[in-house]
């Protein structure tokens, strides 16, 4: 393994903010299309089916549908920057301190992936980096770190569990059910982006400052 090396996360650290913002984006967008459907269930429920009600059910169909899309394409997209930062960051985190991690830099990204293991090993990875990354007269608590790892994973089970509704959804009933699901499963996903944000931000401050104070000590003792 090559020797770490310091690297700012300032660049990566603010193209993932705003890609976690398209994914707040497209979560509200789908949310509103969401809301449509449900109206246009309500509608067949109370067997209106003028020509009005079909324009709005071909319209509520393709938001839906698009919406699903937009969700999609902003996860991939931000999935694959948001990687780039967090291993940056590891590999920060051991200039600054390398014997507290518990994790090889590696599992910064391969732990996302491995399936049982990818439920708390990201977490543990990203403790050690809010703990190293720190400043060395502080030690914050790790609240925020443990509430967006706890929201991220409520809300991927809540869309599995949405999506499967969804599928095998039965009648209209059941299709409005489902649907609701899936707008608290797109709620919850808010809520994890936005705590990630919150996430990205600090840590990428914590390794700014870090470095700066580093660099100013040793200037002091030149």
């Amino acid at each position: 393994m090559s020797a770490a090396r310091l690297r700012s996360p300032q660049g990566l650290g603010r193209a993932t903010v705003v890609l976690l913002g398209l994914v707040v984006a497209a979560d509200l967008f789908a949310l509103w299309a969401g809301v449509l459907e449900i109206r246009v269930a309500g509608d067949v429920l109370r067997g209106i089916d003028d020509d009005a009600a079909l324009r709005r059910g071909e319209r509520s169909e393709h938001l839906y549908e698009l919406s699903r899309a937009a969700q999609a394409l902003a996860l991939l997209a931000t999935a694959a920057v948001f990687l780039c930062w967090f291993h940056r960051v590891r590999v920060n985190a051991e200039v600054f301190d390398p014997a507290r991690h518990a994790k090889a830099r590696g599992w910064a990204i391969g732990g996302w992936f491995c399936p049982v293991v990818n439920l708390w090993f990201p977490r543990r990875v990203a403790l050690d980096v809010w703990d190293a990354s720190a400043p060395w007269a502080e030690r914050p608590g790790h609240g925020l770190v443990n509430s967006w790892w706890t929201l991220w994973i409520v809300s991927l089970f809540a869309d599995r569990l949405a999506e499967w509704r969804y599928d095998t959804a039965r009648g209209v009933v059941g299709w409005r059910h489902a649907l609701r699901q899936v707008l608290v499963a797109d709620a919850l996903d808010i809520a994890a982006a936005v705590l990630a944000v919150l996430v990205v931000l600090k840590v990428t401050r914590m390794q700014c400052e870090r470095a700066r104070a580093g660099a100013d000590f040793v200037t002091a003792l030149g």
